[in-house]
């Protein structure tokens, strides 16, 4: 276990500092549907209406009270049934102690995983970064995280790295998933070998990873699997097709895994997160700007961090799915095929410049 005498700041990505954009630059609908859900949306809220209206006295006949309490029943039946639901089909959340657990980040040194690893670094867990780029043991130890220099997409590398690092950390615990590469080309331009080295880190990784790590998780009956897509898994994009390929094949691979642990015994405790996030604030779509920050905002690797540590740290299975749209873009497939060409028209999603390959190393990945 590495013991970090000196832990410094962690360096977000590019474009994630505050910039001098217009105030209204700032509010989104996620930010309005934020503040709904800790306001009117929220029971609690709600029931304290009706209770102001019965401190003046209002009768229950009254109109304003049936209105109040009719909503309050309503936000306190979605709220019951939510949390039926996600227990119904991820179970009871696990006891999580970080001290007890042992962090495996893929593609951790820069952007999202970066920001993971170094986050809990600095917490004093036990994390090990598997990349493709080598890290000196000064930032390293500054950083309270170790690092592997790996191939992920090498099922020898990740084999004998795991076994490291259960002789250096124990038993792995928690896996993330997050190394990946992109080639923006169009499908005409993109060579054979550049879609087999997108497919090989992107998605063949995973099977790779989950066939090493996930026999150590069964053993302690205990563990929580992310699994970092993309949005454009469920959509496709012109100049993305083998990335958004291989961003398909894991959502349909994760879900293939939600199935199989629930059917398996030792898995009560094993823990699924899948990661659908939109545009993100780093530097591959710098060149690319939304339609409308209003409705379809960049996020910041620093809010999908966030939210993947929280549900890690309640022990809880779910998605993570930035900004709202994200939520309900797989969706878009019931609208008419009309429809459906005019939306992605004036979203811009098709506008991606092209670019040489960017791969684990940079945090210029999982920008959509």
């Amino acid at each position: 276990m590495p013991t970090a005498s000196k832990k410094v700041p962690i360096r977000l990505p590019e474009r994630t500092a505050f910039t001098d954009e217009p105030w209204h630059h700032y509010l989104t609908i996620d930010l309005i549907w934020y503040v709904l859900g800790y306001t009117l949306f929220h029971p609690w809220v709600s029931w304290i209406i009706v209770l102001c209206l019965r401190a003046q006295y209002t009768a229950y006949e009254a109109l304003e009270m049936r209105i109040a309490m009719g909503w309050a029943m309503l936000m306190s039946a979605i709220g019951i049934f939510g949390i039926i639901s996600d227990r119904i089909a991820f179970g009871q959340p696990r006891e999580v102690d970080l001290s007890e657990e042992v962090i495996v980040i893929t593609g951790g040194v820069q952007g999202l995983g970066g920001l993971l690893a170094e986050t809990y670094g600095m917490r004093s867990a036990n994390v090990a970064v598997l990349d493709l780029k080598k890290v000196d043991e000064d930032e390293a130890e500054e950083k309270g995280v170790v690092y592997y220099q790996c191939d992920v997409g090498d099922a020898r590398q990740v084999e004998a790295v795991a076994a490291k690092i259960v002789k250096d950390l124990g038993p792995p615990t928690i896996l993330i998933n997050n190394a990946g590469i992109v080639h923006t080309k169009s499908i005409l331009d993109t060579t054979a070998e550049e879609v087999e080295q997108t497919f090989r880190v992107n998605t063949l990784s995973h099977f790779t990873t989950l066939r090493t790590f996930l026999p150590y998780m069964l053993h302690e009956r205990r563990g929580t699997i992310v699994t970092v897509a993309s949005v454009l898994g469920y959509l496709g994009a012109a100049n993305l097709s083998a990335y958004t390929a291989s961003k398909a094949a894991l959502l349909a691979l994760h879900h293939s895994l939600r199935a199989e642990l629930a059917q398996h015994p030792d898995a009560k405790e094993i823990k699924t997160i899948l990661v659908t996030p939109g545009q993100m604030s780093t530097q591959m779509f710098a060149a690319v700007k939304t339609p409308s920050n209003f409705a379809a905002p960049v996020v910041t690797p620093a809010e999908i961090a966030k939210n993947i540590i929280r549900l890690i740290e309640r022990g809880e299975s779910g998605d993570v799915a930035l900004p709202l749209y994200s939520r309900y873009i797989q969706f878009l497939g019931i609208l008419p095929f009309g429809v459906q060409h005019i939306l992605r028209r004036l979203s811009g999603m098709d506008n991606v410049p092209l670019k040489p390959a960017l791969n684990a190393t940079s945090e210029k990945q999982h920008e959509l």
